[in-house]
């Protein structure tokens, strides 16, 4: 059994439609697929249907953007209620928060280069939520960068003068209202530190007491030491050990099911649903 926790559609910033996600995923051969949107739960029923015309499981997730003391955090939640009033506030929140802040970078980058809110909003279309890969894109079809990597690494870094910081919940209040809500919470490529800044341990400690039950430890943007240094931790705390593609499409050079989720981990994901 082939198993992918961590994907992403056209309802946030991936470039495949829910359903096109499904579909490819069966074609490459998985057998269990997440869908995973940043600050989304829009994708969920027209995922659902293509799984199962597809013969794929589906999982029902989130990726939510959270903090702790200005870092970035990713938490994933699987199989939690969507109309839990909390998390419908706390995504809310955020999503309004994205908005105001891909705006601004818009201004910000308008000044030198050839963009537009226009621009950004039509590359989005239907997008529940507006962010940096949006934008990224907006750069390439105007020939400003050549690929969405390319403007993460330049132009939308945290230290270029066009970035701008954004709201996003504490991480440990997330990892509560998740479960509170029924769901599973993963730690997100816990130590891509190409990303930028990565939490320390006791970071994880205390969103383990809250309720974190995951580190999604095989990723592509973790080595072979990051990989090593997350499984010692997984063990102490008694988390399990997820992997996953993060795939976003053609967006990003992700491949499905080039990291997986093991049937036994699965097992015990579900076995922590509320």
């Amino acid at each position: 059994m082939r198993i992918d926790l961590h994907t992403h559609s056209t309802v946030s910033d991936g470039t495949g439609a829910p359903a096109q996600v499904m579909r490819e995923a069966a074609e490459a051969g998985l057998d269990v697929v997440a869908l995973t949107d940043h600050d989304s739960v829009d994708g969920w029923d027209a995922a659902a249907a293509a799984a199962e015309r597809h013969s794929v499981d589906f999982v029902p997730g989130i990726e939510v953007s959270c903090r702790h003391r200005g870092t970035s955090i990713h938490l994933l939640s699987y199989w939690h209620r969507r109309d839990d009033e909390g998390v419908e506030a706390m995504l809310q929140v955020t999503r309004d928060a994205r908005i105001h802040r891909a705006r601004e970078i818009v201004e910000r980058l308008s000044a030198d280069y050839p963009i537009s809110w226009d621009s950004v909003a039509q590359i989005a279309g239907s997008a529940a939520t507006v962010g940096r890969p949006h934008i990224a894109d907006a750069l390439v079809a105007q020939g400003v960068v050549p690929t969405r990597d390319a403007a993460f690494e330049s132009l939308l870094v945290p230290r270029s003068p066009y970035y701008v910081p954004h709201y996003a919940p504490e991480v440990k209040d997330a990892v509560r209202t998740m479960r509170a809500a029924g769901g599973v919470p993963v730690f997100a490529h816990p130590g891509a530190g190409k990303r930028g800044r990565i939490v320390t341990t006791s970071v994880i400690e205390g969103m383990a007491r809250a309720g974190l039950v995951g580190l999604e430890i095989d990723h592509r943007d973790h080595d072979d030491e990051q990989r090593v240094r997350l499984e010692r931790i997984a063990i102490r705390l008694g988390l399990v050990r997820t992997g996953a593609s993060d795939y976003h499409g053609t967006g990003k050079p992700n491949r499905l099911g080039e990291n997986v989720t093991s049937p036994e981990v699965f097992g015990r994901l579900q076995e922590a649903r509320a």
